[in-house]
This record gives C-alpha cells, sequence and structure tokens, in this order.
C-alpha cells in the first residue's frame, strides 16, 4: 500500500473554491475574514460591522500599496475584493461599538460628577477641583492622527529618528490642525536625504496618494544631526495641506498658510523649552535656502524629482558620499563668509 505524502496540501473541496479568506490587520494582530469568492469591498464592511461589531459609520481601510484608504460610503461599492493587487495589506481602523459606548458612558459619568459639584457649589460647601479628560477631543485625537510612525532603520541612531516623529505627532498645534481639518495619515516616515538630493535641489517632504504616506527630511544633508524643528514642522504643515489639495496653486498656498497660522496659534507649548528640545536643533542648520523645496506637489504613485515640477526629470539623485560632501562644501562656504564678513567689520574704520 502506498504511503500518503503528509507534505502535499489536501486538495480543496467545491465549497472551499468558492470561498476567499482575506487577512485584515486591526489593532497590530491579523484578523482572517472568510467571504465569497466575488465579495466586494461593501460585503467585508457588513462583514466587520457583523462579526467585529464595528458599525460602517466607523470604518477605515487602508489598503497598501495602492489603492489607499477607503470609507463608508464607498465611492466604488462594487469594488470586488480578488481585483486588488496581490500580497495587498489591509489594515482596519475603527471603534467598535463597546468602545463607542464606553467613551459614551465616561462623558455621561463626567456629566453626572459636574451637576453633582455645581449642586453642591450652590448649597455653599467647598469642592476640591479634579482634572478630568475632554472624552470628545480625546476620541478626535484618537482618529485624526498619524496610524504608523516609522524611521529609518538603516540609518544612525533611528530611535532619535522615532522621538522626532513622535514629537510631531504629540505637538499640541498639529493635533488641533488635524483634528479641524479631520486628516488622517496611515505612514509618517523619515526620508532619506540621499535619495532626495540633487545638484540642483534638495526636497524637504513628500506626501503620496492624499494622506496614505508623508514623508519627511529629518536628517541634516551630511547625517550628522537633525534639522531645526520648526522648520520640519512647517513642511509638515506643507504636506499636510496636500491631503486636500495636490498641485501648487493659489487655493493650496491659502490652505497651507491657514494650517500654518492654526499649528502656531494652538501651540500652546511654544512659550517654553520641550523636553529634548537641543537634541534635535543644529546651528545654522535652522534655514531653508534657494535649493529647498518642500515638494512637486501631492503624487499618486510614480516619482517626482527634486525641484521639479514634473513627474518625470534628468536630475540624478547624488549618492550618499556625495550628499555629505555638498553639505560640508556648504557649510565651508557658508563659515569663509562669515570670517570675511568678521574681518570686514574689525578692520573697519571707527565712527
Amino acid at each position: 500500500m502506498a504511503a500518503l505524502d503528509e507534505s502535499a496540501p489536501a486538495p480543496l473541496s467545491e465549497d472551499e473554491q468558492d470561498v476567499l479568506a482575506l487577512s485584515v490587520h486591526y489593532h497590530g494582530q491579523p484578523i482572517t475574514l472568510t467571504l465569497a469568492n466575488d465579495a466586494t469591498i461593501s460585503d467585508l464592511s457588513t462583514l466587520v460591522a457583523e462579526d467585529l461589531q464595528i458599525p460602517p459609520s466607523n470604518q477605515k481601510f487602508l489598503i497598501s500599496p495602492k489603492p489607499g484608504l477607503f470609507r463608508p460610503p464607498f465611492k466604488d461599492p462594487a469594488l470586488r475584493l480578488d481585483s486588488l493587487p496581490p500580497k495587498v495589506k489591509i489594515t482596519l481602523l475603527g471603534s467598535t461599538t463597546q468602545e463607542v459606548a464606553d467613551t459614551e458612558s465616561a462623558i455621561s459619568t463626567l456629566k453626572q460628577k459636574q451637576q453633582a459639584r455645581r449642586a453642591a457649589l450652590n448649597a455653599g460647601r467647598k469642592v476640591q477641583a479634579t482634572r478630568h479628560r475632554d472624552w470628545k477631543t480625546a476620541t478626535e485625537e484618537a482618529t485624526y492622527t498619524f496610524a504608523t510612525l516609522r524611521p529609518l532603520p538603516h540609518l544612525h541612531q533611528p530611535e532619535k529618528s522615532l522621538r522626532f516623529l513622535e514629537r510631531l505627532r504629540d505637538d499640541p498645534g498639529i493635533k488641533s490642525a488635524m483634528r479641524k481639518h479631520k486628516y488622517s495619515v496611515g505612514l509618517l516616515t523619515e526620508m532619506d536625504p540621499a535619495e532626495h538630493t540633487t545638484h540642483e535641489s534638495r526636497t524637504l517632504g513628500l506626501n503620496r496618494n492624499r494622506g496614505e504616506v508623508i514623508e519627511l527630511r529629518l536628517r541634516t544633508d551630511a547625517y550628522d544631526g537633525y534639522r531645526d524643528y520648526k522648520v520640519i514642522r512647517k513642511t509638515l504643515c506643507h504636506e499636510l495641506a496636500h491631503n486636500e489639495i495636490g498641485p501648487h496653486n493659489t487655493e493650496f498656498h491659502a490652505l497651507w498658510n491657514q494650517i500654518e497660522k492654526e499649528v502656531e496659534k494652538n501651540d500652546w507649548s511654544r512659550g517654553g523649552n520641550s523636553l529634548g528640545r537641543q537634541e534635535f536643533y543644529n546651528p545654522g542648520d535652522d534655514y531653508v535656502d534657494d535649493d529647498d523645496h518642500c515638494d512637486a506637489g501631492g503624487w499618486e504613485g510614480g516619482s517626482y524629482v527634486l525641484g521639479s515640477t514634473s513627474s518625470q526629470s534628468s536630475a540624478e539623485p547624488l549618492s550618499r558620499r556625495e550628499a555629505m560632501a555638498r553639505a560640508a562644501e556648504a557649510r565651508a562656504k557658508k563659515q569663509n563668509n562669515s570670517q570675511k564678513t568678521a574681518d570686514h567689520d574689525s578692520n573697519a574704520p571707527p565712527t
């Protein structure tokens, strides 16, 4: 009698051949959902609502790479899941019915405490004030934020880049602007300076697919430190504006300016020195010169070349060695100009 080959997969039954096993990531854990082979994005939304108790109004599906972020009601509710590119990752963002109920319960409890406190004050009793949390703001901040922060692991001290990205995410002004404009960003990551520097220009930021990914140039050109925090935050405001408007037209610049003003106005920490400020500040690198460009406009797929207004250019990116040499030359030139100015001032006749 022939032995069974246990390593060979068993043939699928007719019922199994008509089933689509879809892996969806939720709270960092993969969940396998079973649907029909011809299931659509609407069918997936219905199954999530039934099995995970996440109502459609709370659902967001981040599908990467492309096509991007989907939320009910879908633009194309008949989009078939088997038409998606192979090996895509589907991430589910949203609060369950229970989580929403818990939040509403906490708000109700808070209101009851406030009513009791007011009643006590009216009765002439002294009540010690207690700190409470604005649950509406907390819920919005959890929704309109950066889902993932990712430094570049192949560069020196990625943990510092992660702290820089966390500082941007937790910036009071940035958080306020994202709540107001209802911006959700799938991934906030750092940019490798060598990959986005040419002999003509260098790019400070990129926004892909209106918030699917935002890249920021955190490090100096020579990889010896980090650029000034306010320059990077200004660049982030620019990239957030691309969540709504792609080209650099009049409407875009008006929105960018509005977001910047909102960030400055709501940054209650600007009056003091934030913890770890000196870790990211590099004297002489807190400027944006004529060769710096925030980006070439919001883009979908492809690659915008640095300092170009089109998606294609003959400009070749600098290698890391070339980028470091270019930065050292710029610093030497700046230092030489400063020395000439000092010598001129010292030799000037007294007035």
